[in-house]
C-alpha cells in the first residue's frame, strides 16, 4: 500500500492550495481542501482486498490521497495525477511515499501506458469540471471510461451551491449519458461548500 498518511500542518496545506490559486486560477474550481468527510466519500469505491490500481486526478494537497491510503491494501497501486508543478512539489515533501504522477488528466491513457497500466479499478477525481468546456470534459471522461471499463469505479464531486447553473445540470446530463450508473451520494454539509458525490460505473459502449 502507498502509505500517504503524512502528518502535515493544515496551515501549510492552505498555503500550497492558494499559491496554486494565484499561479493558475484557471484551473482550481475548488475555494478549500475538501474536508475529511468528503474525502471518505470519494474514496469509498477503493478496493480494500487484493491488487487494486487506483488513479487520483487533481490531488491537490493531498486530502483526498490520504482517504485513498487508508483504504487500499499493501499490495495496491495508487497513482496521483497533478498537473500543477508547485503542487507536485508540495506533494512530494509531504507525501514522499505516495506515486505521484507529474501530467495532465487529458493525456490518462497515454500516462497510464507508459507505467504498464490496462486496467484502472477506481478513479477518484478532484478536477475542476466547471472551468472546462465541453471538448475537454468529454476528453477525460473518455480516457477515465476506457480506463475503468465495466469493472471499475469513477467518483468525483461538485458543490451544492453551484447545481442550478446551467454548466453544472449539463455536465449531470453528460455523467449520465456517458455510465450505466450514475448515483448521487448524501450532501456532505462538513465541507466548504457543502457538496456531494457522483459514482459512476459502467461506461455506455458505443
Amino acid at each position: 500500500m502507498t502509505d500517504v498518511r503524512t502528518s502535515t500542518d493544515p496551515r501549510d496545506a492552505r498555503r500550497a492550495f492558494l499559491a496554486a490559486a494565484l499561479r493558475r486560477p484557471a484551473t482550481m474550481g475548488a475555494v478549500a481542501p475538501s474536508s475529511p468527510r468528503l474525502t471518505r466519500v470519494l474514496a469509498s469505491v477503493v478496493p480494500r482486498a487484493g491488487r487494486p490500481v487506483v488513479v487520483e486526478l487533481g490531488p491537490g494537497t493531498g486530502a483526498v490521497s490520504a482517504a485513498i491510503g487508508e483504504r487500499i491494501p499493501a499490495a495496491g497501486q495508487h497513482l496521483a495525477v497533478e498537473l500543477d508543478p508547485g503542487m507536485v512539489a508540495y506533494l512530494q515533501r509531504t507525501h514522499p511515499n505516495l506515486e505521484i504522477v507529474h501530467g495532465d488528466a487529458r493525456r490518462l491513457g497515454e500516462l497510464l501506458a507508459e507505467r504498464g497500466v490496462d486496467h484502472v479499478d477506481a478513479v477518484i477525481c478532484g478536477l475542476p469540471w466547471a472551468l472546462f468546456d465541453e471538448a475537454t470534459q468529454s476528453g477525460i471522461l473518455t480516457g477515465i471510461s476506457d480506463a475503468i471499463g465495466q469493472t471499475g469505479a469513477f467518483t468525483t464531486f461538485a458543490y451544492l451551491q453551484g447545481m442550478a447553473l446551467p454548466a453544472a445540470r449539463k455536465f449531470r446530463a453528460t455523467l449520465r449519458r456517458t455510465f450505466d450508473e450514475v448515483v448521487v451520494s448524501a450532501t456532505v454539509w462538513r465541507n466548504m461548500p457543502p457538496a456531494f458525490v457522483y459514482v459512476c460505473r459502467r461506461p455506455v459502449q458505443r
